[in-house]
């Protein structure tokens, strides 16, 4: 499965992040303040490349908001037919999180998961909860985001697939394993109306 290694930011290195391939739709907008729509060819926390109507001067700062991700602000790099690339300085945390979102992104896509094209996911912004395993132990996790229907979530415990667990106050199981973390599906679906960015497990 693909994997988004975290390294050491070393001024003499071309590419200081691992890109890996996600395809993401999102609008951005130039310095003249004029909108477009784009897709994301690839990515890293510290780089972005686009398929873009319109192209950016090298130098020009972007701002664009990409599903999944959010807002990315950074500075025009370079050129490529039909697009630009994106470079950008975050800080660690929010670096650690892309890494994190982006690695399990990748392997979404890859896989073609299911429920993904059922329901629409999106990042929380309370993204701290607590696993509870079949025992009654507890974990804090960190969810990378949720559905109506199951979530993505980083913990250094992945209990195997099929375990029964409990996210929160939401209960599920462990459908998948990826890299540092786990998908889980939940038993009963989120209720739609109160589904959102302020939604706590």
């Amino acid at each position: 499965m693909t994997s988004l290694r975290k390294t050491d930011l070393r001024p003499q290195e071309r590419r200081r992040h691992q890109r890996v391939a996600v395809v993401l739709l999102g609008r951005y907008m130039l310095s003249d303040r004029q909108e477009y729509p784009c897709q994301s060819i690839d990515m890293s926390p510290g780089g972005l490349a686009l398929i873009a109507p319109v192209i950016g001067a090298i130098g020009e700062r972007v701002v664009c908001y990409l599903e999944q991700i959010g807002r990315v602000e950074g500075i025009v790099m370079r050129h490529f037919e039909h697009g630009f690339a994106l470079g950008y300085s975050v800080p660690l945390i929010k670096r650690e999180k892309w890494a994190d979102q982006l690695t399990w992104l990748a392997n979404r896509q890859a896989l073609g998961m299911p429920e993904d094209r059922r329901h629409g996911r999106i990042v929380p912004k309370h993204l701290r909860t607590t696993m509870i395993l079949p025992d009654g132990s507890h974990t804090a996790v960190r969810l990378l985001d949720i559905s109506i229907s199951g979530a993505a979530v980083i913990s250094d415990l992945r209990p195997p697939v099929g375990t029964l667990i409990t996210l929160g106050t939401t209960e599920g199981k462990v459908v998948r394993s990826f890299g540092n973390g786990i998908g889980v599906q939940f038993n009963t679906a989120l209720p739609a109306e109160q589904f959102g960015e302020d939604f706590v497990l």
